[in-house]
Order: structure tokens, then sequence, then C-alpha cells
């Protein structure tokens, strides 16, 4: 019998250890180290990528500011084609990174999330003038889907780590509501950047906002957890934004 019961015990054991592994990451289950998340303003170069040749689409500057309470992240993008800038801004709570508020400005539509027990607020679509109210009541703990990536910067990063994180993402033309993104698989490896050699995390992922057709490569430094660089492999079509300076 207490053989019997050893046995039991170690597959409970294993059976515990597993099911922790697999856990949703949501703000309630996070592991991220908030310590990588700073006061931080930077630039990428956005391009489209055809076999070899890098054709600039745009720039892609992002602004974090961080106190005791909230995390404020303001994205703003500048395509060459439009005159018009495209700007995102992101709030979540320090302590954990739950979802506070979202805005989303640009030139075929405006956005704005408030999240508590319901996600509340407006989407409007410009072209056509409709503007729909959101009220979605949400059960499951999640983070801002636009939030995501910087979660990733902060994550326990290994060789082979991977996880499954919930997020809510509302679009009016796919999937909207409490979904998952999923990072892949992650790899030490090391990338030359400004004529610096870097060593870094090299993480893929993928989402449902894409269907999981959309893949995301972030060359996230070791050390100081900056995105050096993000490839976009989506149906085909390939992008990257690669990092200009911080400051």
């Amino acid at each position: 019998m207490r053989i019997k019961n050893f046995i039991l015990l170690i597959v409970v054991c294993v059976s515990i250890q597993a099911f922790s592994q697999k856990a949703v990451l949501n703000p309630d289950n996070n592991p991220a180290d908030k310590k990588f998340v700073a006061d931080e303003s930077s630039e990428m170069t956005w391009f489209m990528l055809q076999d070899t040749v890098k054709i600039e689409i745009g720039k892609v500057f992002t602004k974090i500011e961080k106190n005791k309470k909230e995390i404020v992240v303001i994205t703003t993008v500048d395509m060459k084609q439009t005159a018009s800038k495209w700007t995102d801004t992101t709030v979540v709570e320090t302590a954990n990174f739950k979802p506070v508020y979202h805005s989303s400005y640009n030139q075929q539509r405006d956005m704005v999330l408030n999240f508590g027990k319901a996600v509340t607020g407006y989407y409007l679509d410009k072209k056509t003038g409709t503007k729909t109210t959101i009220s979605e009541k949400t059960e499951k703990s999640y983070f801002d889907s636009n939030f995501y990536p910087q979660l990733i910067r902060c994550l326990p990063l290994e060789e082979d780590y991977s996880t499954v994180i919930s997020i809510f993402d509302y679009n009016p033309k796919a999937k909207t509501g409490v979904i998952t993104a999923t990072v892949k698989s992650v790899e030490k490896t090391s990338m030359r950047l400004n004529e610096q050699e870097h060593s870094v995390w090299k993480v893929q992922s993928t989402d449902d906002i894409s269907k999981n057709t959309a893949i995301s490569t972030y060359y996230i430094d070791d050390k100081t957890r900056k995105i050096l660089k993000q490839n976009i492999d989506f149906n085909g079509r390939k992008m990257s934004m690669e990092l200009n300076e911080t400051f």
C-alpha cells in the first residue's frame, strides 16, 4: 500500500506540474518580470520584404510611461503613403498588466475600449459613418491584445519555452472577445543590428486575430529585453520592423 500511495503521489505531482505549465497566462496567472517594462521611447523602421529587397513603408514610434499604478504605452505609426498617422494608446495596471483602457485612431476607424466587469466603448467606421456601441461581458481574465508584445518581453524566456496567452480583441470583421495568442517557440541566437552584435531570444508567436495564419518573430535582447526586430509573415507577405534607437 505504501508503494502504491507513493506512486499515486508522484502521478499527482507530475500532473499538477504539467497543468501549471500549460495553464493559460492571464493577469491572475502572470509569471512576467515587470522590471523589463520601464520608461522608454523608441523608433523602428517598418519594411516590406520582396525577395532580398527591403522597401521602407513607415516608422513606428513607441513611448512607455510607468508609475506605481499604471503603465501607459503610446504607439504612433507614420506610413509613407498616407498623410494621417495611426495612434494607439494602451493603459494597464502595473501590478499584473490587467487592462484598463485602449484607444486606436486612424483614417479608417476610431475605437475606444474601457475595461472593467464589462468591456465598454465604441467603434466608428469612418468609411460608412457607422458608430457601434461596445458592451461585451467577459468571464475570463485576459490581457489587452495590443499589450501582449510588451508582455512577451517580460516572460521567463528560455530554450523551447512555449505558452498560451489570454487576450481580448475587438474587431467587427473578425472574431471578437476573449481569444488567445500563442508563443510557439523560443530559441537563443544572435543577430547584427546597427553595426552591433546582439545576443537575443528569438520568439515566434501567433494569435486568433489572424486565425493563427500570421507568424510574428521577435528578436529580443537577452539582457535588456528590448525588442530589436520583429518579422511578420502573413499569407506569403513578409514585413519587418527594426529598431533604430531608444532614448
